[in-house]
């Protein structure tokens, strides 16, 4: 299962309880060379409720490093 859609089927809005929401990945560059050769290494997913527009950011390599039940349990916890 792809972490968007672990996210989409757990979440629920730390601000409004909503339970519809959406994902977008976004790549950005860092500093000095990379910014400079527009090297895009740092990925973040970016969570939106569908109800209030409420957005959380989140490292999707930390999420990705976690083992299938690992991740579910992280889900728990950033979802409730």
């Amino acid at each position: 299962m792809r972490i968007e859609d672990a996210i989409q089927e757990r979440f629920k809005c730390s601000k409004c309880g909503g339970h519809t929401c959406h994902t977008k990945e976004v790549a950005m560059t860092g500093t000095g060379l990379s910014k400079l050769l527009d090297i895009q290494h740092n990925h973040y997913l970016f969570v939106s409720c569908g109800t209030c527009g409420y957005v959380e950011i989140y490292n999707p390599k930390i999420l990705e490093g976690k083992s299938r039940g690992q991740l579910g349990t992280v889900l728990d916890i950033l979802f409730g």
